[in-house]
């Protein structure tokens, strides 16, 4: 096993973390910090809780990731420092050496990630990728298998956000007679839960010996993964109170004390596009009404945003490569496997997947997106 050139590893590292602050701007993020500070000290900053929360939350945000940002450079030079020790140093035992080399592979290592991680960040320019995300998940052709796939889905991101601690809220669910969800609507309240998630929205396949075939026959079967950008009060999508038809319906499935027993479930559609929203998670309809309404306007925001895309792309001449269907394809039977199509990033351990380990498919995604619309020249 070849010894490993930590000058060469250092100067690369060194090289990446100035790429990143090219991009982050440490000296706009100090003045941007400046602002909010000034702007958190006002004595009525809390006459508007909204605003209140807006400032100090940006405050913190900023804070913290240009915090991460000066680490990497400390974390950097103590790993020279460390290699330094080991090497330089005649007299120490070998053992000793050994072991701090160890643990120098080791740092290096997690540098390596934290950097990689820090980097795809930056790839996350989007208008609107800083915002939490809404996600919905419907399951597609397939019958009950796309019902519990859809589960099985909405479970896999619902975990994803747990590892990295990531609130969330859910929405709506709309079970399935048999099994599983026919759609399921819930929120991801983190900065660049959008980004991130984004790269997620498609069609998903799963292929398997189907559990709830008697015969035991392998079955494929589809889901649909739509993400947007939650709305934010700042926002200018007004919606005219006659483009909107509200029903108010009792809410279905598991629920507690009073949820199945009152009107409180509302579906809100609006009528120029046809975008329904249905909401159930709240027992007082109003909540539910409010709560719909935020996710209407965030998926006209979004239309909004793909209408104007495309004029770009359509400007810019047709892209090779598209999300298209079966954007992923996990596979149970007659191997283990999951894929992604666009990416061609695949990985054979998919209890893991489906126990919230995709990091490394966002990733990819991330930076297929990303030459995608270098490519389009975008």
């Amino acid at each position: 096993m070849a010894a490993t050139d930590f000058a060469a590893e250092i100067r690369t590292l060194r090289n990446t973390l100035h790429s990143i602050q090219a991009v982050s701007d440490p000296a706009a993020m100090r003045v941007k910090i400046a602002d909010l500070s000034e702007q958190a000290s006002a004595p009525d900053l809390w006459d508007d809780p909204d605003e209140g929360q807006a400032v100090t939350s940006a405050l913190s945000h900023t804070q913290s990731e240009l915090d991460r940002l000066e680490k990497f450079g400390s974390r950097i030079d103590d790993l020279e420092t460390l290699i330094e020790m080991a090497t330089e140093d005649v007299t120490s035992d070998r053992d000793d050496v050994a072991a701090t080399l160890g643990e120098a592979e080791a740092e290096l290592a997690s540098i390596r990630t934290d950097l990689g991680e820090l980097e795809v960040r930056t790839l996350l320019s989007g208008e609107y990728d800083i915002r939490d995300a809404v996600v919905t998940i419907r399951s597609g052709a397939g019958g009950i298998d796309a019902a519990d796939f859809a589960e099985m889905l909405m479970r896999m991101y619902l975990r994803w956000a747990e590892r990295h601690g990531y609130p969330t809220v859910v929405l709506d669910t709309s079970y399935a007679e048999e099994a599983g969800l026919k759609s399921a609507t819930f929120e991801v309240k983190a900065p660049y839960a959008f980004g991130n998630l984004s790269v997620e929205a498609g069609t998903h396949r799963l292929v398997r010996i189907s559990p709830f075939d008697n015969q035991g026959r392998r079955q494929t079967s589809f889901a649909a993964v739509e993400v947007i950008p939650l709305i934010e009060g700042t926002d200018s999508v007004e919606i005219p109170d006659n483009e909107i038809r509200v029903d108010v319906f009792r809410s279905s499935g598991p629920g507690g004390q009073s949820v199945n027993t009152t009107d409180s479930a509302v579906r809100m559609t609006h009528i120029p596009t046809g975008i329904v929203v249905s909401m159930q998670n709240e027992k007082s309809q109003i909540q539910n009404r409010a709560a719909a309404l935020r996710v209407l306007q965030s998926r006209l925001l979004l239309q909004r945003q793909a209408e104007e895309s495309a004029a770009k792309k359509a400007m810019a001449g047709d892209i090779k490569a598209s999300w298209g269907d079966q954007m992923r394809s996990y596979v149970l039977h007659p191997y283990q496997m999951v894929k992604d199509l666009r990416t061609e990033h695949e990985v054979g351990n998919t209890s893991g997947v489906f126990d919230g380990e995709i990091d490394d498919f966002i990733e990819a995604g991330i930076r297929w997106r990303r030459g995608q619309e270098q490519e389009a020249g975008l």
